[in-house]
């Protein structure tokens, strides 16, 4: 789905509440300070807050505002339905009040458990874009496993081995979708969770690494320094780690035995 042209005005850094409603205001006259906040306190947004304790809107954000005040203007449906459509859209399950043909908002765009999107091709897709993009799905355990066709063994030592990850609410991740496809596809060459812990330990070394470049780059930019782009450096980190990953499993396995 194409972005609102008022999502598109949000900078990198994030929009304020006030240039959040100077987007919208066109489109929605009625729209006030006092209505974002109360639909934030209902639990149908979630905007980041600052240091400062100022709100910070994503393009996201905007595009999940612009879902919800569409709703209650157009379809006249109550804050109550229009959560429970919220949350089902986040959690990657079928929301039969869309099939009419009404659009959802772009972070919570997401086909149903059993049409969940694999993950993307490694190195070549990671852009900053793609990072910021990230698909926003959480689903319950037994969703998960019905969607990646894991037994219960397996998606308990996947657990175990901290290969999948629960949220506060006790959902799964889309990332966690990906790793668990992954691993059920493994599984049939005899590859299992207890194998794969060593991908765990892997990525979590190269987080750490990753971090070590980005937090100061970070910093800089919450201090208005110039530099470079620490989305745009993640995502070359990234693709990077990627492609010497699977160069060196190639180089290995290409060796004669």
């Amino acid at each position: 789905m194409s972005q609102p042209a008022a999502a598109a005005a949000v900078s990198p850094g994030g929009a304020s509440i006030g240039r959040v409603l100077q987007m919208l205001q066109p489109d929605f006259p009625d729209l006030t300070v006092s209505k974002i906040r109360f639909l934030e306190s209902e639990g149908l947004l979630r905007p980041r807050r600052r240091e400062s304790g100022y709100r910070t809107f994503t393009e996201e954000d905007v595009d999940r505002l612009r879902f919800v005040l569409t709703a209650q203007r157009d379809r006249f449906w109550p804050l109550k339905v229009i959560k429970d459509v919220l949350d089902r859209l986040d959690r990657g399950l079928p929301v039969p009040e869309l099939e009419e043909g009404a659009v959802a908002p772009e972070q919570t765009t997401a086909p149903s458990a059993a049409t969940v999107p694999a993950a993307e091709a490694p190195a070549a897709a990671v852009t900053p874009g793609s990072l910021r993009r990230r698909r926003i799905v959480r689903m319950k355990p037994a969703e998960l496993r019905e969607t990646t066709g894991l037994d219960m063994p397996t998606y308990g030592a996947l657990l175990q081995f901290g290969l999948l990850r629960l949220d506060s609410t006790g959902r799964h991740s889309a990332e966690d979708i990906d790793v668990a496809r992954e691993a059920a596809a493994l599984a049939a060459y005899g590859i299992e969770a207890r194998h794969l812990r060593l991908f765990r330990v892997a990525a979590d070394r190269e987080i750490g690494l990753a971090e070590q470049v980005l937090e100061p780059l970070r910093r800089r930019r919450a201090r208005g320094a110039a530099g470079p782009d620490p989305e745009e450096v993640q995502a070359e980190i990234l693709s990077r780690s990627l492609g010497l990953h699977i160069a060196l499993v190639r180089a290995g396995l290409a060796q004669p035995q």
